[in-house]
C-alpha cells in the first residue's frame, strides 16, 4: 500500500488532451495519480520520476466504475480527488440523431460522471479530511451547442448535478465544475479548420489565444488544494474571456 499521507487522484480519460495535462500537473503537485480509459495508452503521463497508473474501465458502466474504485482503494487505502474529464461527442444533426447515439452521448457526459462521483463519495465520506470532485464541463452546456445539441444538454446537466452534489455531500466532499472553452489540443487543427482557422479563433478571444491543457490543469490543481477549502458548488469558467457575439461582427460589416 502507498504512503498513507500521499494524496491519491483519479483522472478519467487521462491519457491525452486535457486529461493528460491534468494528470501531469497533479503528478507535479506530488499526488499519486490514476488515469482510466477503455484502452491503455502507449505512454503514461509522467513528471520527472513519477508516472500515472492506468485502470481499464468503461466509465459508462456503473459496475466497472465501482470495481475500479475498489481496486484503487485496495491499493492505496484512500482517494482524495476525482476529476471527471472523460467526455465528448462527434457532430450530429439533432433532427436525425439516432436514439442509440443520443443515449451514448448522455451516458458518457452525464451519467458516467455521476457513477464515478457516487463511488468516490462513499470512500471520501469515510475519510477524516474528505475529498474533492471536479467535473470538467464545457461552454457547450452554458450556451447553444448546434451540431452537438445532446452533448450540450448533457454538459448543462453536469453543471446542475455539480451544484446538487455539493449541497448533498458537504461538508466532507467538495464538488466543483470547470467550464472549459475552446482548447488547442493535439486534435484542434482538424476540429477548428486547420492552422488558419485556429488563428482566427485566437484573434476572436479576449485573451488572444485558445486555452492550453495546462490552463485547465492549473484550475483543477487549485480546486484540489487547501486554498480552495471553502469552494464548493462553483462553476469556474476557463474560456479566455468568452466568445465574441457574432452580431457585433455582422453589425460592423460593410
Amino acid at each position: 500500500m502507498a504512503d498513507e499521507k500521499q494524496r491519491v487522484a483519479l483522472v478519467t480519460g487521462g491519457s491525452r488532451g486535457i486529461g493528460r495535462a491534468i494528470a501531469e500537473r497533479l503528478l507535479e503537485d506530488g499526488m499519486r495519480v490514476v488515469i482510466c480509459g477503455r484502452n491503455a495508452p502507449d505512454d503514461l503521463p509522467r513528471h520527472h520520476g513519477a508516472a500515472a497508473e492506468f485502470e481499464a474501465c468503461d466509465v459508462r458502466s456503473a459496475d466497472e466504475v465501482q470495481a475500479m474504485i475498489d481496486r484503487i482503494f485496495g491499493r492505496h487505502g484512500r482517494l482524495d480527488l476525482v476529476v471527471n474529464n472523460a467526455g465528448g461527442s462527434p457532430e450530429a444533426d439533432a433532427a436525425s440523431a439516432s436514439p442509440r447515439f443520443s443515449e451514448r452521448v448522455v451516458a458518457l457526459n452525464l451519467l458516467a460522471p455521476l457513477h464515478v462521483a457516487q463511488s468516490a463519495n462513499r470512500i471520501m465520506q469515510a475519510q477524516e479530511d474528505g475529498g474533492s470532485i471536479v467535473n470538467i464541463a464545457s461552454v457547450s452546456g452554458a450556451r447553444p451547442s448546434p451540431g452537438t445539441a445532446v452533448y450540450g444538454a448533457a454538459k448543462a446537466g453536469l453543471l446542475s448535478l455539480t451544484e446538487s452534489l455539493a449541497m448533498e455531500w458537504g461538508p466532507k466532499v467538495r464538488v466543483n465544475a470547470v467550464i472549459v472553452g475552446l482548447v488547442a489540443t493535439e486534435a484542434a487543427a482538424d476540429h477548428y479548420g486547420g492552422e488558419a482557422g485556429m488563428k482566427r479563433i485566437d484573434a476572436m478571444l479576449p485573451l488572444g489565444r485558445m486555452a492550453r491543457g495546462s490552463d485547465i490543469a492549473g484550475v483543477v490543481s487549485f480546486l484540489a488544494s487547501g486554498d480552495a477549502a471553502y469552494v464548493s458548488g462553483a462553476r469556474i469558467a476557463v474560456h479566455g474571456g468568452g466568445e465574441r457575439p457574432i452580431f457585433l461582427n455582422l453589425a460592423q460589416a460593410d
